[in-house]
């Protein structure tokens, strides 16, 4: 195989509604847990909040310009709950409806299929304040409720549908036991099982969604579900380490919790052994909702974890960094590039799921952007981080991994989460003053990538 990527190969970008829109208050949109918790002081840097954003929603005819003269053919965005169904349940917001048309309708228009995930952590406070957001299982109905409602309206636009992104993160960082979450809603409970309960309801909540998505959408769809799971990768690529890299991945992270339900219809033996009494209660029919069928499997890799066997009792070692070990500009971004291939082959040889197409839905980084005398930003470390991965995801495709596209993270700069606006992770640089963009050297790279179908 040449170093070109198959002529078919889906080249995009990605965002997320919060992360981006703004218009917090506009047309009937009611808070979400995140709006919320950025009102508690210390709980994100420099108090920032989504409230402005990026101002997408007023600016999405530019930003989609923007994409246009990228070249990319695929975007990923997420629907907000809250603009949609403002109450969490109940009544449509045919106004919110509304601007996820027109986004839509523009991106046709120029040629750009649209992905939509719909859940990217932003769930209506009003089911916070109702029963608790994820610690009920009320909320997997709901959300069902919701998707029915999104479906139904925009499936006549949209194909490529994706249920949650990254379970992990809005559930086990956005619960905890003994310190206070760093993510919405930021609350603390009283076990480890608890919060392990707030992942098996997103799972059930994830399972509705599927069923939900195949009978709303008017014409055939892809379903997928967007994971994040701790990629182990072996420290050197020996038949020893390789076999201790999958033993680890069961136990890695949250892997044995979330990915395997959803791709194997049980939660991995290793790691209900390990947690003992704090395993989620799990009801009867509870998997079968859970472990759908899927279209494809969304990845969003940024980073793995080394290991090696040992003689020890688990028979693995994860390791940790060593004090140099270099880094983007988030305090967990180690630069791990062989973590894509690694990804996509635990899902063909450790999931056993050898023929579940594969994109990439998210892999990026932070670096510290800076403007110089002439008006531009020289990201090349964002180049040498990405150019690393791309050629790890090219390895995969050669060794024939069913790998079908990559989402770059982020087409822009934005609100990163607790992090606020400190942290940049896009292609375009955002003045969040002026809301000027400006396309960084990396956005010229990425389009060039795309335009050779290589890595350039």
């Amino acid at each position: 195989m040449s170093d070109k990527f198959p002529n078919n190969f889906i080249w995009g970008a990605a965002t997320s509604a919060y992360q981006i829109e703004g218009a917090a208050t506009g047309n009937n949109r009611l808070p979400s847990v995140w709006d919320t918790f950025c009102t508690i002081p210390n709980r994100v840097v420099n108090g920032d909040t989504g409230e402005v954003a990026c101002d997408h929603y007023h600016r999405y005819e530019t930003d989609v310009k923007l994409m246009v003269e990228l070249g990319i053919k695929d975007y990923r965005f997420s629907i907000a709950w809250p603009r949609i169904i403002p109450g969490g349940r109940g009544t449509v917001n045919e106004a919110g409806v509304d601007f996820y048309q027109r986004l839509v309708d523009c991106l046709l228009e120029q040629g750009i299929t649209p992905h939509a995930t719909l859940f990217h952590w932003d769930s209506p406070q009003a089911l916070e304040d109702l029963y608790g957001s994820w610690q009920s299982r009320q909320i997997a109905q709901d959300y069902a409720d919701y998707v029915t409602a999104v479906v139904s309206r925009l499936g006549d636009r949209i194909t490529h549908w994706m249920t949650l992104n990254e379970i992990s993160c809005f559930t086990h960082k956005g619960y905890g036991v003994d310190e206070t979450p760093v993510h919405a809603p930021g609350t603390q409970v009283n076990s480890k099982k608890a919060v392990w309960q707030t992942s098996h309801h997103a799972l059930l909540a994830h399972g509705l969604g599927c069923q939900a998505i195949r009978a709303a959408s008017p014409g055939s769809c892809k379903v997928s579900l967007v994971d994040n799971f701790c990629v182990t990768v072996p420290l050197s690529e020996s038949p020893e380490n390789i076999a201790a890299t999958q033993k680890a991945f069961h136990t890695c992270g949250s892997n044995g919790g979330i990915i395997f339900p959803a791709l194997t219809g049980a939660y991995s033996p290793a790691l209900l052994e390990l947690l003992g009494e704090d395993a989620p209660d799990i009801q009867a029919g509870d998997l079968e909702i859970i472990h759908q069928p899927l279209d494809y499997l969304g990845l969003n890799i940024y980073k793995g974890a080394y290991v090696r066997a040992t003689d020890n009792e688990q028979g693995y070692e994860i390791l940790d960094w060593p004090k140099g070990y270099p880094k983007m500009h988030m305090p967990w971004l180690n630069i791990v590039p062989e973590s894509i291939y690694w990804g996509i082959r635990h899902v063909s040889d450790t999931l056993g799921h050898k023929d579940l197409p594969i994109l990439i839905t998210e892999n990026g980084c932070a670096a510290q952007d800076e403007i110089n005398a002439q008006g531009e930003v020289i990201d090349s470390d964002r180049i040498l981080y990405l150019r690393q991965y791309l050629k790890s995801a090219h390895r995969a495709l050669s060794e024939g991994y069913p790998l079908t596209g990559y989402f770059l993270w982020s087409l822009m700069d934005n609100f990163e989460w607790s992090w606020g606006y400190d942290r940049r992770f896009g292609i375009i640089y955002v003045d969040y003053q002026t809301q000027q963009r400006l396309p960084k050297a990396s956005f010229h790279w990425y389009r060039e990538c795309i335009r050779q179908n290589r890595v350039v």
